[in-house]
């Protein structure tokens, strides 16, 4: 019969060790490996030790093991885990990205979840991971405006050099247009927000026109 490896404990480890094993507060997993080693350190083997505590020698013979290679601290946590297998392939992330950053689906301005996941065989959850992992958000567009002017540089310096250094007793305003806003008005008066309810309004309106909006703000003479 194979003999298993002797568990040696010094006086401060078995009164720990002692101590854990008569916890009721303390874990069922801590207490059931202060057991173990105990028991191996009372000269049982591990299939004994299996008999006795109703686990399997696989698992006695663990936890021996680990208290000879690691002491006290061995017995603290498990040892990590591989976790599940990838189901997902490198190339098939790689096409994802691919598929995401060169093309569009049919009769859609960009990819969502569901039609990528459709156009790539795999889950919308795997797109959502993928997407995360390689920082990628089609939703979302930044829109950017680049002046044809030739001369945009230096008008750029004259604005700016105005209000950085406005002229003495004089005030700088600077105007902005917000055109084509729609004035409209509700047939019927909604109801406000409360708790568990959002705020309702009727879906038909009064068109009382259009208005332009004009914003002036006002720069003091010496501000930066």
């Amino acid at each position: 019969m194979r003999i298993a490896p002797r568990v040696i404990l010094s006086s401060e480890q078995r009164t720990e060790l002692e101590r854990r094993a008569r916890q009721r507060s303390l874990p069922a997993r801590v207490v059931e490996r202060a057991r173990i080693v105990l028991q191996a350190a009372d000269g049982l083997q591990n299939q004994e030790i299996a008999r006795r505590t109703g686990i399997t020698p696989e698992k006695a013979a663990r936890w021996r093991n680990r208290f000879i290679e690691g002491g006290m601290a061995a017995l603290e946590k498990d040892a990590p885990r591989p976790g599940r297998t990838r189901t997902i392939t490198d190339h098939r992330m790689n096409q994802v990205v691919e598929m995401t950053l060169r093309e569009k689906p049919a009769n859609a301005t960009h990819w969502s979840t569901r039609t990528m996941a459709a156009a790539a065989g795999i889950s919308e959850a795997s797109v959502r991971r993928i997407w995360r992992a390689h920082g990628l958000k089609p939703h979302r567009v930044l829109t950017f405006k680049l002046s044809r002017d030739p001369q945009f540089c230096e008008k750029l310096q004259d604005i700016v050099g105005l209000y950085l250094n406005p002229p003495e007793h004089a005030i700088v305003l600077c105007a902005d247009e917000k055109s084509q806003i729609q004035a409209l008005d509700r047939t019927q008066p909604g109801l406000p927000m409360k708790q568990g309810r959002c705020g309702t309004m009727t879906h038909d309106y009064k068109r009382n026109g259009t208005a332009t909006l004009f914003a002036a703000p006002r720069c003091p003479a010496g501000a930066t």
